[in-house]
């Protein structure tokens, strides 16, 4: 069994500007979480809250992991992710000035499921297909 190759110079930069994507999707999606609808738009539900940042979050997150395992390689799809939850875990207990960022209610635990769960089913595709392909050259 032999070590991959290392990575070239195009896939570290394609690498870097995938983790700062996660980057700023984290970002986004935490501060865009506490987002609501007022009475205006839909008088009957009054002040509600609209989490669409859990939907981007929900497509997003797999798209990185993907992305990754195609353009760099499958064993660094992982990264992305860590990074997207890394951000939101980080930034949203400890935010800009002490503030805690991430809201203490049913829509913190939805982003952060919504994010990770997906991604981490796309990770365990990607490293499956590579594990597959791995066995494939072994002759095993």
């Amino acid at each position: 069994m032999t070590a991959p190759p290392p990575l070239t110079a195009r896939q570290r930069l394609l690498l870097a500007l995938l983790c700062f994507d996660a980057l700023l999707l984290g970002l986004l999606e935490l501060f865009f979480l506490p987002l609501r609808l007022d009475g205006i738009v839909l008088p009957k539900l009054g002040d509600a809250p609209m989490p669409v940042t859990v939907v981007l979050a929900v497509i997003t997150t797999p798209l990185l992991v993907r992305a990754t395992a195609k353009v760099v390689r499958p064993s660094f799809s992982v990264i992305p992710l860590l990074v997207w939850v890394l951000v939101v875990l980080g930034m949203g207990m400890t935010g800009p000035g002490g503030d805690l960022v991430l809201v203490q209610d049913w829509r913190a635990l939805l982003l952060i499921g919504g994010g990770a769960l997906p991604g981490a089913l796309a990770l365990g595709g990607g490293l499956g297909i590579a594990a597959k392909a791995a066995k494939g050259d072994s002759g095993g």
